[in-house]
């Protein structure tokens, strides 16, 4: 089978969520046979031929990515009905290219990693084609965006980021219900996200492919980083909402609480793009912020406690499966570990409240042998549930039932 696969930005290094799942699935597809052409936005930072992407594709076209001024955004804000992460990467070269690709190749199917390429799922549409559309949905977005504004309308400062959300929930509502209208098949990361997606499209089937990671990459070889007796981890974009709103929360709510118990701990926000709100907690006393690294799991194995205080999201959250994978005792709220299958209850300690959250790092910090057997049982729940090789099979049922083989 020949396939198209749209990306955000190169899937290479995958060291954050969209990058993981697109090179799982691209490594998944060449080890099942299949032809694959990558379009991607890429800055250049990156040589394709000194990448597996080079052995895992037939062909990758990469473009820059589109710049977005303030009053861009501002006049789409005022005067678009469509979501601003639509607008976001859509580019008259980038659209060219992926239609010169559909002229010059007889594709089986297109396939649309995450919501910020989906905004050519349409126009593709448009052209009369009967190749095969796929939108692979990272996240419930319009689902995510309503949760975020209800969080930040809870804080008078955040007004505005509220008014804000309140708007976008509406408009990807309606390009999510679009989305699933126009393609052959939506496929959800969750069982959550699936139901949540199929009320745009109550007649339609929307199955699940969970995220994925390689389980073997996590096995701590003598590369973990030395944080210390009391360290906790953070991974994560750190300009995406959700991860910003956690790390404010946690520095303000939940970490003086344990250093009343441990003043040693330390915490490690581990990843790029740091936000303004983010660099502001450099000054509190027990943070390092690191910025963009190599590899995060050397940080992964350094940890006593995996954190993830998250309060807004949907899908499921990669920086989990990774932290499990490498044999991380980790504390989430409920909102971290949704969209995870049941059991995981069993190998994570579920905490929502700042006091609860506390009090479980705290009970960690003082059982070294606890933290073990909690990260063995992790990995092994990482392994049978999330491994790419148990996955794979699953997204090659939903490509047999559209007809393609």
């Amino acid at each position: 089978m020949r396939i198209l696969m749209l990306t955000a930005s190169l899937p290479y290094p995958p060291h954050q969520g969209g990058a993981l799942r697109a090179y799982g699935i691209l490594d998944g597809l060449h080890r099942a046979g299949h032809e694959i052409t990558l379009l991607s936005f890429d800055d250049g930072g990156v040589r394709v031929e000194d990448t597996p992407l080079a052995d895992c594709c037939a062909r990758v076209e990469t473009l820059p990515p589109p710049t977005r001024a303030r009053q861009d955004r501002l006049r789409d804000l005022l005067l678009s009905g469509q979501p601003d992460i639509a607008r976001r990467l859509y580019d008259e070269p980038f659209w060219r290219c992926l239609q010169e690709l559909m002229t010059e190749n007889r594709y089986d199917l297109v396939q649309f990693e995450g919501i910020e390429v989906a905004c050519y799922l349409p126009l593709v549409r448009q052209t009369g084609t009967q190749v095969k559309l796929i939108y692979d949905a990272f996240n419930a977005e319009a689902a995510l965006q309503r949760l975020i504004f209800r969080v930040d309308l809870g804080s008078p400062q955040r007004w505005p980021a509220a008014a804000y959300s309140f708007i976008q929930a509406r408009r990807i509502a309606r390009f999510e219900s679009l989305l699933c209208r126009l393609a052959d098949r939506v496929i959800a990361v969750s069982d959550e996200d699936a139901a949540l997606l199929r009320e745009f499209c109550p007649d339609r089937d929307v199955p699940v492919v969970n995220n994925g990671i390689f389980v073997d990459d996590y096995t701590c070889d003598g590369q973990q980083v030395d944080l210390g007796e009391s360290a906790l981890v953070f991974t994560g974009k750190m300009d995406y909402r959700p991860n910003v709103d956690a790390m404010v929360w946690f520095a303000e709510a939940i970490l003086p609480r344990v250093q009343q118990r441990f003043p040693e701990a330390k915490l490690y926000i581990v990843g790029q793009k740091p936000h303004a709100r983010i660099e502001k907690l450099r000054a509190r006393h027990g943070i390092e912020i690191t910025g963009w690294v190599q590899d995060v799991r050397p940080f992964l194995y350094g940890a006593n406690v995996y954190v993830a205080p998250l309060r807004m999201g949907s899908g499921t959250r990669l920086k989990i499966l990774e932290a499990m994978a490498a044999g991380c005792a980790v504390v989430a709220t409920v909102i971290a570990i949704s969209g995870m299958v049941s059991d995981v209850h069993e190998v994570a300690i579920i905490a929502d409240t700042p006091a609860e959250m506390a009090n479980a790092i705290v009970s960690l910090l003082q059982d070294s042998n606890r933290r073990q057997a909690l990260g063995e049982r992790a990995r092994r729940y990482v392994k049978q549930h999330y491994d790419w090789p148990v996955l794979i099979p699953r997204l090659l049922a939903i490509y047999k039932e559209l007809g393609l083989e």
